[in-house]
């Protein structure tokens, strides 16, 4: 007997969720693939000491990239110390431009693999780490700017709308005018519900 409420159709996947992990797999079967191409070649020492060096030389950029990071927030903080008419910056710092993609290119470094290598490598060149970084925030606000309702991205819009500079200070009104408390000790003050942040 039919009762003329339709099942609920299912949320239609996006194509990231479906061809990502076929991507990943792929990547994997091709970083393996490489891997044993340059073990026949060069020998199985020379992969280990491919893998190793990746290892070490992105642990050593991801340590200076944080170093760097960590450096520009002392500056920062110690700018906003100083006041509007503080120290002026140190000349030659970049101000933290593209800490982020060469931690990416460490990390990347990182992973065995020699296209992870490559591509961690690229991301370290100046000019195509600018690339890659204008590329990935504009793909990120076109992603924001679609999203569904009740997603990330409308979450992110609404705190935006309603807090534009992105600064909340919680706090109190108290109000002089109040009525005076028992014995006349103060303006009454009925309890208050805590504050929820």
């Amino acid at each position: 007997m039919m009762s003329g409420i339709s099942s609920p159709t299912a949320p239609r996947r996006s194509r990231a969720r479906t061809f990502l992990p076929l991507a990943v797999v792929a990547w994997a079967v091709l970083e393996i693939w490489l891997l044993t191409l340059v073990a026949r070649a060069a020998g199985g020492f020379t992969v280990f000491a491919l893998l190793a060096g990746g290892v070490v030389l992105g642990a050593v950029v991801i340590k200076r990239a944080g170093r760097r990071a960590f450096a520009n927030l002392r500056e920062g903080v110690r700018a906003a110390e100083a006041g509007p008419g503080g120290a002026p910056a140190a000349p030659g710092r970049s101000g933290g431009s593209g800490n982020g993609m060469t931690m990416l290119g460490g990390l990347l470094l990182m992973v065995p693999g020699l296209l992870s290598d490559a591509a961690g490598l690229l991301c370290l060149v100046p000019g195509v780490r600018e690339r890659i970084a204008k590329l990935l925030g504009r793909a990120f606000q076109r992603r924001l700017a679609t999203a569904a309702p009740g997603g990330f991205g409308s979450a992110y819009q609404q705190a935006r709308i309603h807090y534009p500079d992105g600064k909340v200070v919680q706090g109190e009104v108290v109000r002089e005018d109040a009525p005076a408390g028992p014995g006349g000790a103060g303006p009454f003050q009925p309890p208050r519900p805590p504050l929820t942040p």
